[in-house]
């Protein structure tokens, strides 16, 4: 199981995001729903080291948070309420998401196997320092290619020749964002199921 602890970065000087934030992230495909748990602070629970890879990455990219991951288990029957989730993935979250507003870049994974932890983390801050170096343009860009267009359409949706799109798409090196995201996500799960040297797990 995967707890992401997601917290306000300069949240003393800056407006209270965690609204738009909740209704941002409504209907992303969690265990356990974002829910607001103490000031600046979300927590969510995700099942799936995918969706958990992609909101990491990208909300240690967006500049305005600081992100932990806790691998491991909950207790078990988790609780309707996030904020009333208890067990070691939660406690790991919120070692990681204080060890993230250290870092130049804001993501921590804390928990299961260490070694895969690690390499999660390393994966998922270079990624999330590729998107975050991209240009409004380029982000725009990939985000219209998210949505599952081809490149001549979403050339057409944003008001530009495709060779414009090839260009913007280039700059931000959208070429390696599947492949890139399937690597976090692969390390993560490893993380979750990997057993150490003793056997345990």
């Amino acid at each position: 199981m995967f707890v992401l602890t997601i917290d306000q970065r300069g949240s003393r000087t800056d407006v209270d995001r965690v609204v738009d934030l909740l209704d941002t992230l409504a209907d992303a495909d969690l265990h356990r729903k974002f829910e607001r748990t103490a000031g600046d602070e979300v927590q969510a629970v995700a099942d799936s080291a995918t969706v958990a890879a992609h909101l990491a990455v990208d909300m240690a990219a967006d500049g305005h948070w600081s992100v932990g991951i806790g691998v491991g288990a909950v207790d078990i029957p988790l609780p309707s309420s996030t904020r009333a989730g208890r067990g070691p993935a939660f406690e790991l979250a919120r070692d990681a998401v204080e060890s993230a507003k250290t870092q130049r870049i804001p993501l921590t994974i804390r928990g299961g196997d260490p070694r895969w932890s690690r390499h999660a983390q390393t994966a998922a801050r270079m990624l999330a320092d590729i998107v975050a170096a991209r240009s409004d343009h380029g982000t725009r860009a990939v985000e219209v290619m998210r949505t599952g267009v081809t490149q001549a359409e979403g050339a057409t949706e944003l008001g530009i020749s495709p060779q414009a799109m090839s260009q913007r798409l280039r700059s931000a090196r959208w070429d390696i964002d599947d492949d890139a995201y399937l690597l976090v996500a692969d390390l993560l799960e490893r993380a979750d199921t990997a057993r150490d040297s003793d056997g345990a797990a």
